[in-house]
């Protein structure tokens, strides 16, 4: 266990999942997300969830069953299950710029959606991914609504994380904010 634990405010990247012990000496198999699953120990100590705990891990092995790993502190089995679940994330700022073309989700969040005649239609309030895919959710102006759309170029032209803005391509028409509710009769 090191450093200080990151504060809510900090914008923090989910890098895999302890899955399980390994052996009885405190070793632990970790789900890693990173793009190559050894580097889940190259961003320093990674926190807990909550970020009350910092783990220094170092990495033994990887194996289809997930990275085998060593956690600072942990020397048996007993103490190696009771990490069971644990998520370990990183701050974003220790991790390398994203590639061309490519984004972190947290980079993506809050930005402004809008059309391409540059018009306002929302804001960017998640990424999720259901297994077909990357989607993008963007929250209505004006509305509680939100629609899901793929996060392929063809609805999703441009993506301009510095300027704090990402162009959308809505195949339907949107109702508008004052149309909540209303039913022609």
């Amino acid at each position: 266990m090191a450093d200080a634990p990151m504060t809510d405010k900090d914008h923090r990247i989910l890098l895999g999942r302890i899955a399980t012990a390994h052996g009885i000496r405190g070793a632990v198999v970790i789900e890693s997300y990173t793009a190559d699953p050894a580097d889940i120990a190259a961003y320093g100590p990674l926190q807990s969830a909550d970020g009350s705990k910092a783990f220094a891990i170092t990495v033994e092995r990887v194996t289809p069953r997930g990275v085998i790993a060593r956690v600072a502190g942990v020397a048996d089995r007993n103490a190696a299950e009771a990490l069971r679940g644990t998520e370990l994330f990183a701050a974003r700022t220790r991790l390398p710029a994203a590639e061309d073309g490519a984004f972190y989700y947290i980079d993506l969040i809050g930005l402004r959606a809008e059309n391409p005649a540059g018009e306002l239609i929302g804001k960017v309030i998640a990424v999720q991914n259901y297994g077909a895919g990357d989607l993008l959710e963007v929250e209505l102006n004006g509305q509680r609504a939100t629609e899901l759309l793929p996060f392929t170029d063809a609805f999703v032209p441009e993506v301009d994380v510095a300027g704090g803005r990402v162009v959308v391509v809505v195949p339907l028409p949107l109702p508008a904010a004052d149309d909540e509710g209303d039913e022609a009769g």
